[in-house]
């Protein structure tokens, strides 16, 4: 490849497509208001025989995500299921039955324990970390958590990461998420476990429901995923095996601004291995 051009259309690029697993926040949404467009380009492509799962670094379980999409008027017929990282962290709680979990997070994440077996302790008690995000993500950043990460790092406990999201947007601002302070744990030298992308499982939990929805396999080679970050999308995508659309109106738009083609210097500067195209914002 010696450059990497923008499209204006998913209909150019979903010829033979059978399923795609889609990002939510930056895509059909900036956590503020949905983008009607995209939400456009998604139920189309349905209506055209396609199957279109979220998959969302959310820590919040699939039926939490789906009120959300409500209130932001992104209607039920703009995709067919949802596989949140909430819902494989709640997983996690379920498999470890009675075990004290100190978390760390905004009381609008309460919904990750609902119906679990879930004893909350202070963090000197517990036997493991919930990070669902920072507790107040409009003032604080990772940094803000360095003492309590040092102390938890001394009781050896597992920080698990209910959102590997480093930044997302809120409307024109970027703000933190779990993926800071997981990823600082890490660097303090404790034990950050994530869920959610890059990592492997939620591409497979994405791909049995589109297999439920579409009564038989996918072949990845027929699966297009839509992103818009580089370190979670389109790396969790490259490293799943399929193809990825890379939209450049979220938390990359500064980098962006003002290009209409990358040579190939600037696509291994920025990428690394390159997405299959880019898009500024999705539209059918």
């Amino acid at each position: 490849m010696t450059s990497l051009r923008f499209v204006e259309r998913l209909s150019d690029l979903v010829n033979g497509v059978e399923v795609i697993l889609s990002d939510i926040w930056g895509v059909v949404h900036n956590g503020l208001e949905s983008f009607p467009e995209a939400c456009e380009a998604l139920h189309t492509y349905r209506q055209r025989g396609g199957t279109v799962i979220l998959i969302t670094n959310a820590p919040r379980p699939a039926d939490s995500v789906q009120r959300q999409l409500r209130k932001l008027g992104v209607a039920d017929e703009t995709y067919d299921a949802i596989v949140s990282s909430g819902d494989l962290t709640r997983n996690f709680v379920a498999d470890h039955p009675g075990k004290k979990i100190f978390w760390i997070g905004p009381e609008r994440d309460s919904s990750i324990h609902r119906g679990l077996d879930a004893v909350m302790v202070p963090l000197e008690q517990a036997d493991y970390i919930i990070c669902t995000g920072l507790f107040d993500d409009e003032t604080e950043s990772a940094e803000d958590y360095r003492a309590m990460l040092l102390q938890a790092r001394e009781h050896r406990l597992p920080l698990v990461c209910a959102n590997p999201d480093i930044v997302v947007e809120r409307g024109d601002r970027l703000i933190y998420c779990a993926g800071a302070v997981a990823e600082l744990y890490r660097e303090l030298g404790g034990e950050s476990i994530f869920y959610g992308k890059p990592h492997r499982p939620i591409y497979e939990r994405a791909m049995a429901l589109a297999a439920e929805r579409r009564g038989q396999p996918t072949s990845l080679d027929r699966v297009l995923a839509i992103g818009d970050s580089v370190r979670t999308d389109l790396t969790g995508a490259l490293g799943f095996g399929i193809d990825c659309l890379f939209l450049t109106r979220g938390i990359h738009s500064e980098e962006f601004e003002g290009i209409d083609q990358l040579d190939a210097a600037s696509v291994k500067e920025l990428f690394g291995h390159p997405p299959r195209a880019l898009m500024r914002e999705l539209r059918w």
